[in-house]
């Protein structure tokens, strides 16, 4: 019985092979913006990052959650006078300062700016990635302004809170005055240092791109930092409703 085989003529045998006898190394595509589909692609960076800013984010909740947990339980607990050797009750509400309701209204309105400057970079890696479209250039300096703008009022709601404390100083209500205005400096205080942290984050930020670092990285950057900053946002408005409804 009869075999019917294929063969394929080639004048090199090993130029299947990449010319050398292996086999051609494949290609991770794209350019120097680490688009490509390699192994460090692009997507899989941005997976990376988010999945870490969600674990961050969520040690914050714990912590936030232990700490509102605290303040909820020790209303209601009262303490040992040592003059009189009686249970009396510690906790006296705190009137909050009314410059906290500006402060808020600032730190909504740099999200709206954080928002902007994240999708000001994302069109700009989309332009890196595809191409310019002929006669359309991405204005790369809107996204700086709206980035600076952000950190502005990032800034400018530090400054603003610890404006707050000293009204609150004046008023008499000092970290040690009682057991509630030390939760107010301690929940107020700890937000201000995690926000803090996305400031330094939206300066280095702005550095990279003045510095004019590959537009991934950037767009990395600032997407997980607009995460962050959005949940800073939402984070402070439940800490003040928790002080101000919840005593």
């Amino acid at each position: 019985m009869a075999t019917l085989t294929t063969r394929v003529l080639t004048d090199d045998p090993n130029s299947a092979l990449g010319g050398n006898g292996s086999v051609p190394p494949t290609l991770d595509g794209g350019g120097d913006d680490n688009f490509g589909s390699g192994p460090l692609s692009f997507d899989m960076r941005l997976r990376r990052a988010r999945l870490g800013m969600v674990v961050a984010m969520t040690a914050i909740v714990m912590v936030f959650v232990s700490f509102s947990s605290a303040y909820v339980v020790r209303q209601g607990l009262p303490t040992l006078d040592p003059r009189t050797n009686t249970l009396v009750r510690d906790w006296f509400p705190v009137p909050l300062p009314h410059l906290l309701l500006i402060n808020t209204l600032v730190l909504l309105l740099s999200t709206i700016t954080m928002e902007l400057a994240r999708r000001q970079v994302a069109r700009e890696a989309a332009f890196a990635q595809v191409g310019a479209i002929p006669g359309d250039t991405p204005k790369v300096e809107t996204g700086i302004q709206w980035l600076g703008l952000t950190v502005l009022l990032g800034i400018t709601f530090l400054t603003g809170q610890w404006m707050a404390w000293h009204q609150l100083a004046a008023r008499g209500f000092y970290l040690d005055t009682s057991p509630s205005s030390s939760f107010v400096y301690l929940l107020t205080g700890t937000h201000g240092v995690h926000l803090l942290g996305g400031v330094l984050a939206l300066v280095a930020a702005g550095g990279a791109s003045l510095l004019h670092k590959p537009v991934a990285s950037r767009r990395i950057v600032l997407d997980v930092t607009g995460w962050y900053w959005h949940f800073m946002a939402l984070l402070w408005i439940y800490v003040l409703c928790l002080l101000e409804f919840a005593r």
